[in-house]
């Protein structure tokens, strides 16, 4: 059986339904997936920690096989109480893992849930703190938003990877004839929580890193050494301002290594967190 067979169902705090699949032995790891994609984006990683690890792979609410209770609303700290249960399901502790967006949220949730979250690698949070690349449009959210609700599902996947992403056009046009493109538009309702866990961090200020004061948690910030300066400049501002937290360059790992190419940041894992 692999970690896409098969999910058993959690509840988090508000009823809803969290599809989670399991695969492993060890101590707790806890995948949390980036925007538009669901736990099939980690599955090689989860193969590669199998080994050390019970990982926890998980739909992210309202998207897969999870269910969401709230679905006009975009709160993060539902998204953290759906991590909670996850944790509890997991026997009360855990180590986080998040990718892009879900590493903004593996910080979100390692503050508030304290002593239950053992450890964090925070791969990519793509908060941008200076003028290392243009910084959001503050109406990107509420443009998206406005697409889904008409209906205009490709708008909102497209105005999201243009400009939150910066993928090119010729990119997105080759996108439009890939498999990823109809998953994308069928969960793009759910963009609306990647952007509040982000809100705040990406207007090209410093780092509100008051927000972040009660993480105890051992962390790692991870960047790939090919991915773009912005990213290596927010993990340094993170490092130097919270006593918990390193920095490390990862040689020759991109923003899309942990789907495509996971190998190093398994072991990466592994030397730290293993048991």
């Amino acid at each position: 059986m692999t970690i896409t067979d098969t999910a058993s169902v959690v509840r988090s705090a508000d009823g809803t339904s969290i599809a989670l699949f399991r695969e492993g032995a060890g101590p707790a790891i806890i995948l949390i997936d980036p925007a538009l994609s669901t736990h099939r984006g980690s599955a090689r990683l989860a193969r590669a920690l199998a080994g050390q690890f019970t990982v926890l792979s998980f739909d992210r609410r309202g998207r897969g096989g999870s269910g969401d209770e709230h679905p006009a609303t975009a709160d993060q700290g539902r998204e953290i109480e759906d991590i909670a249960a996850l944790i509890e399901a997991a026997g009360g502790h855990a180590v986080l893992f998040g990718t892009s967006s879900g590493a903004a949220l593996a910080l979100e949730a390692a503050t508030r849930l304290g002593d239950r979250v053992t450890g964090l690698i925070a791969y990519e949070p793509p908060f941008i703190c200076d003028d290392a690349r243009p910084p959001l449009a503050n109406d990107l959210p509420a443009r998206v938003a406005a697409s889904v609700e008409r209906g205009d599902r490709s708008q909102a996947v497209k105005t999201f990877f243009t400009e939150a992403i910066g993928v090119p056009a010729f990119g997105v046009a080759i996108m439009r004839m890939l498999p990823l493109w109809r998953h994308a538009k069928a969960i793009a309702h759910t963009l609306r929580y990647d952007f509040a866990v982000l809100e705040g961090t990406q207007q090209g200020m410093p780092l509100p890193l008051e927000r972040w004061a009660g993480l105890t948690a051992p962390t790692i910030v991870l960047i790939g050494s090919k991915s773009e300066a912005f990213f290596h400049h927010t993990a340094a501002a993170l490092a130097d301002g919270l006593p918990t937290v390193e920095y490390e360059s990862l040689e020759g790992a991109h923003h899309g290594s942990p789907e495509m190419s996971p190998g190093r940041i398994a072991d990466r894992i592994i030397a730290r967190f293993g048991a």
